[in-house]
Formats: structure tokens, sequence, C-alpha cells
């Protein structure tokens, strides 16, 4: 599910705050495979669900049922990026993150203003658009995009402050030992 795909951030935090560093070397092998559920569709942009083939004679990876080709503009993938880049400083999450805005611009934004999710990210052609735009693609989706390609690396810093699921800032108050 791409709803899981926040768990390279998750992971790459608690490492950052002194969980063992295979959580860091975990964070990054679930980020590649949270971005190739994104480079490996027709538009560049992940369905809710993939199902891994693992058949030893397949040429692909992953598979996508007709009823899981929908993309809802999540933050999940974008968050994690986020994550993945300020502790790293690795430019690739950068280059990750601006091709799935490209795609978001390419396949889901209005021409009148907004984007939309869309019902098939495997059809460039027609990818469907829904003509809906959750909350969670200005409070989430684009906040994240905007942190994760802003010089300031200490804009809303990872010490400061831990974000909830809804992506709002919250300080962190220092410990009162």
């Amino acid at each position: 599910d791409h709803l899981v795909c926040f768990l390279p951030g998750t992971l790459a935090l608690g490492a950052h705050n002194g969980l063992p560093a295979d959580h860091m070397d975990l964070a990054k092998e679930l980020m590649q495979t949270c971005y190739q559920m994104y480079v490996q569709m027709e538009t560049g942009l992940s369905p809710e669900i993939v199902h891994f083939i693992m058949h030893q004679d397949s040429t692909r990876d992953i598979d996508v049922k007709p009823a899981d080709r929908h993309n809802l503009l999540r933050p999940e993938t974008v968050e994690s990026l986020f994550y993945l880049y300020r502790f790293t400083k690795d430019p690739k999450y950068q280059d990750w993150g601006w091709e799935i805005l490209q795609n978001f611009n390419k396949y889901t934004k209005v021409s009148s203003g907004g984007y939309t999710s869309i019902n098939n990210v495997r059809d460039p052609d027609y990818p469907s658009p829904r003509d809906k735009m959750e909350s969670f693609f200005l409070g989430e989706t684009l906040k994240y995009l905007y942190l994760l390609f802003s010089e300031d690396l200490d804009l809303i810093s990872l010490d400061k402050y831990v974000f909830n699921t809804e992506a709002h800032p919250l300080p962190i108050w220092p410990s009162t030992e």
C-alpha cells in the first residue's frame, strides 16, 4: 500500500535519534521500493496498492490490479523523501521528489486551478481524472515537497520539531529531567 511509504521516513527519524544504524539502511531500501512504485508506472505516479511478483521468470517486479490503479495525491512517499534527504543530504531524494512533482503536474494538474486524483496510473493517454483533490495534497504532499526542495536545511529543524500524522510541526520540548 502507498500508505506504508511513511515507514522509510519513520525509520530514518529513529536512526537519527539514536536507534541502531541498520534502521537507516532499511529506510533507504524501503525508500527505493516506494520510489519504484512510481517509476514503474506509465504515468510515473504510484498506484494505491501494488503486488510483488515473486516468479523467477517474470520481467516485472510489481503488478497492479485494476481496482488499485488510482492515485489520490498521497503524501507518504514525499514525506519519506524529505526525511531521507534531511538526514543523508543525498540529492537523489530531491531528484526523485522532483520527478514525482513533474508527474503530478503532467497528469493531475487542472487547467482551471488545483489538482485532481486520477483513476489509472497505467494509462498516460487518459489517466481518467476524478475531479477531486483531497485536502492532504495541499496540507501534506505539497508541504513536504516544499521542505524537500528548500535550500534552508534548518527550516523546521527535525531536532526542534516533530511532524504529526497530518504534517503539522510540533515543538519538541526539552526534557525536564
